[in-house]
C-alpha cells in the first residue's frame, strides 16, 4: 500500500517563503513522476510543478521563478520550496506521485497517489 504523506504548510505574511515536504512510503513500486498541485476553494485542483524520473521540472506560469519543486537524495521524497508568496497562492497543496509497480501480483504501468493536502494561507 502506497501511502503519501505531506507536511508544511501554514500561515504566512506576503513576501514570506514557506517549504511543502512529502515522503512517499511503501514497496513494489517505482516513481515516474512526482508533482504539486493546488485547490482554492471554488476552483480545480491545478498542476503547480511537475518533476519526472529524468529530472526534468516544469513549472505553471504562476508559480514560475517563484517555486522550485525537488526530490530527496532517496528520490522518493519531495520539496517544494515556495519564495515570495502571494495571497493569491493561498490554497490546499496536494502532492501527487505517478507510479508503476505490482499490485496483489499484478503490473501496473501508470497509477496515481495522492496526499492528504496541507494548506498554505498567506495574508497580505
Amino acid at each position: 500500500q502506497v501511502q503519501l504523506v505531506e507536511s508544511g504548510g501554514g500561515l504566512v505574511q506576503a513576501g514570506g517563503s514557506l517549504r511543502l515536504s512529502c515522503a512517499a512510503s511503501g514497496s513494489g513500486f517505482s516513481i515516474n513522476a512526482m508533482g504539486w498541485y493546488r485547490q482554492a476553494p471554488g476552483k480545480q485542483r491545478d498542476l503547480i510543478a511537475i518533476t519526472t524520473s529524468d529530472g526534468t521540472t516544469n513549472y505553471a506560469d504562476s508559480v514560475k521563478g517563484r517555486f522550485t519543486i525537488s526530490r530527496g537524495v532517496a528520490k522518493n521524497t519531495l520539496y517544494l520550496q515556495m519564495n515570495s508568496l502571494k495571497p493569491e497562492d493561498t490554497a490546499a497543496y496536494y502532492c501527487n506521485a505517478n507510479m508503476r509497480g505490482y499490485d496483489s501480483g499484478a503490473y501496473y504501468s501508470s497509477r496515481d497517489y495522492w496526499g492528504q493536502g496541507t494548506q498554505v494561507t498567506v495574508s497580505s
